[in-house]
Parts: structure tokens; C-alpha cells; sequence
């Protein structure tokens, strides 16, 4: 087999289905535009603020990961501050070797200076166009397709599914609802994905990443997902026999795998939350064996101090994949992805397939 370094992990074509727009700032932008609004930060230096976020988001606990979120989203309230933070995110993302992306975010969380919810969706849009024709223009190759993200505590997912697709055709690819699982279940949003499904629009669910298989079991038959973002805890309807004999399914896992459901699998954002233990201990390693529709992802890059790359040569190390498995976890990446299927064919044959063969 091919050694693999981490050089040619990043020059391989790679696709990312789960990433958080607003988890993956640069810290320098977060300086600068905290000093533009006057938003308090826990450091002005870009590095230590670096190191700040990587060490509060790694708690052991999803409610304290998710507090992180108040700084960055603090400094995006204005339709510049938008624009920047996905232009320079669709930068970084081909930086890293990224072909196909889809960044979520939830636009209710970015009215605080007074732009609509139209205004923020057209802004981040524009901020990923002028990243994209950048990185065309520079002669790499780019599609970032947009999530828009309900928050699950709050009461606004049927607004902020009309508003999906009322954009669907401009840069918005899907619907996702995002936040706290416990107590919060995804059929409090029943109406919203009934509206999707009537107007044959694409969504994902955050489930079963800290609270387990009730959540995964209302995100698909309840509320039809198209996909689990996360859904890690799938493992637990899994039987792994103390004789060493074959893992036995149990009927949700054998569903899941059998219908194809794509599993967003975020491997060091489920460490530093507490839904795994460590990286060699991710489920991901048997759900490959077993042949779920296993995704990669970085879900947000700043808390948890990674990249695509990073999370491919940390499972690389953990698991001794080699180049066939990167290439099938990407070619599932855009097999699941929110765009037209001649436009995914058209990645995997033209870029994915020959990208993989040169790198043997």
C-alpha cells in the first residue's frame, strides 16, 4: 500500500457535508471584527484565541461546546462581517482540498443589528460566490452549497424552511435543525418538515449524536430525514457478540444501513463532546466494516482545531486506511450530497475517481 502523508491527504479532492459556518472562523477575523463591534473576547491574540476555543469546546459535554458559539456568532451581525466570514470559509475549504462542500448556519441567529432574514441568506450566498470565483480563478475548483439550520430550542423552522426554499435555486441546498438534543426532540418540528417534504426539498437532522437512538428513530420515521447529521450513537443498536462471532444488527441499525441513510460522522467534534471516547474507539471504524453510508466531517473546524485533512489522517492513523478508504468515504460524501445528480456524478467521475488514481 501507498504511504500516505498528511501533504497528499490535503492535495486529495475531498467532499464535506457537515460543517458550521460559524464554527470555523478565522481567529484573526474574530479579533478584528470584535474590535469593530466592541465584543469582548477572551484574548485579542489570534493564536491564544485559538487555543481558547479548542480547549473550552473540549469539555465532555455538548451544552458547553455549544456555548463557544456566542463569541463567533457575536461577530456576525452585519451584512459585511457575513460576507467576509464565507468568502474567507470557502477559501479555507479549498485550501484544504475540499471540491464539494456544504456549510449550515442558522440565519436567526444574526439579526442583532437589523438585517432580515432575507438579507443575512443573500449575504452569506454572495460571500460563497466570491470565494468560489476566487478559487476558480486561481484555477482550483470549488461548490459550496448552503444549509440553512433551524435552531431545535426555538420556534422558528417553519420560517426558516420557506426561507430554504425560497432560496433553493440561488445557493441554499438544504434545511437542517441544529442546537441541544435532550428535550429538545426533532418532532417539535414536525410541521417544518411536512412543509420540505411537500415542496421536494432536501433535509438533515443533528441526531443521535448526545442523546441517542430515540433521536435518530423520530429524525427518519417521524420526520423523514434524508440524512443523520451525526448519528454516531447508531452503534448502540449494534451487538458486537462476546465470542468474537459477527455484530448483529438491530432493527433501527439495520434500517438505517439497508435504506442508506448517510451517517455525517464528525469524529473529533464527538470526542470533545462526549459521545465517543477517543478517536480509536469511533464507532466509525465499525460502521465502515459493516458498510453504512459513513461520511466524514469536521462539523465546526475552530472548536475542535481541524480540517478535513485532519480528521481523514487521524482515521488513517487510528484505523490503517490507505488511500481506498478516503476515496470511498468521499465518493459516499457526494453520493449523499443536497445537488443535482448529474452535477455529483459529475465530481466523482471528473475530479474524485481521477484525483484518487494519481495519488494510488
Amino acid at each position: 500500500m501507498v504511504a500516505v502523508s498528511f501533504d497528499a491527504i490535503r492535495r486529495a479532492p475531498k467532499a464535506l457535508l457537515h460543517d458550521h459556518l460559524d464554527g470555523g472562523l478565522r481567529p484573526a477575523t474574530i479579533v478584528e471584527l470584535a474590535g469593530a463591534v466592541g465584543h469582548v473576547l477572551p484574548t485579542d491574540d489570534p493564536d491564544a484565541l485559538r487555543r481558547w476555543f479548542v480547549s473550552a469546546a473540549d469539555s465532555g459535554s455538548l451544552e458547553r461546546y455549544l456555548e463557544t458559539f456566542a463569541h463567533t456568532v457575536a461577530v456576525m451581525q452585519t451584512a459585511a462581517s457575513l460576507r467576509r466570514v464565507a468568502r474567507e470559509c470557502a477559501l479555507d475549504l479549498a485550501d484544504d482540498g475540499i471540491v464539494y462542500a456544504e456549510v449550515r448556519f442558522a440565519p436567526e441567529q444574526h439579526l442583532e443589528r437589523g438585517l432580515s432574514l432575507d438579507e443575512v441568506v443573500k449575504e452569506v450566498i454572495g460571500g460563497f460566490a466570491e470565494g468560489v470565483a476566487e478559487v476558480a480563478a486561481a484555477g482550483g475548483r470549488l461548490r459550496v452549497g448552503t444549509l440553512l439550520t433551524a435552531m431545535r430550542h426555538a420556534a422558528r423552522s417553519q420560517e426558516i424552511a420557506e426561507l430554504a426554499v425560497r432560496y433553493r435555486d440561488v445557493g441554499v441546498v438544504g434545511f437542517d435543525i441544529a442546537g441541544a438534543e435532550a428535550g429538545y426532540p426533532p418532532t417539535r418540528h414536525l410541521d417544518a418538515f411536512e412543509y420540505l417534504q411537500r415542496e421536494n426539498s432536501h433535509f438533515t437532522i443533528h441526531a443521535g449524536e448526545a442523546f441517542g437512538l430515540p433521536s435518530i428513530w423520530q429524525a427518519i420515521q417521524w420526520c423523514g430525514a434524508d440524512r443523520l447529521g451525526h448519528g454516531v450513537r447508531i452503534v448502540d443498536d449494534i451487538e458486537i457478540p462476546a465470542d468474537g462471532g459477527p455484530p448483529r444488527l438491530g432493527r433501527l441499525a439495520a434500517y438505517v444501513r439497508d435504506k442508506r441513510i448517510p451517517l455525517e460522522l464528525c469524529p473529533s467534534s464527538n470526542v470533545q463532546t462526549g459521545a465517543v471516547e477517543s478517536i480509536a474507539r469511533h464507532p466509525i471504524g465499525l460502521l465502515r466494516d459493516l458498510s453504512f453510508r459513513v461520511t466524514v466531517n469536521t462539523d465546526n473546524r475552530l472548536m475542535s482545531g481541524t480540517s478535513l485533512s485532519h480528521e481523514m489522517a487521524l482515521l488513517i492513523e487510528a484505523f490503517g486506511w490507505g488511500w481506498g478508504d478516503m476515496r470511498w468515504l468521499t465518493v459516499n460524501a457526494l453520493k449523499s450530497a443536497f445537488i443535482p445528480f448529474d452535477e455529483r456524478l459529475a465530481l466523482i467521475d471528473e475530479v474524485v475517481k481521477p484525483g484518487y488514481a494519481a495519488l494510488g
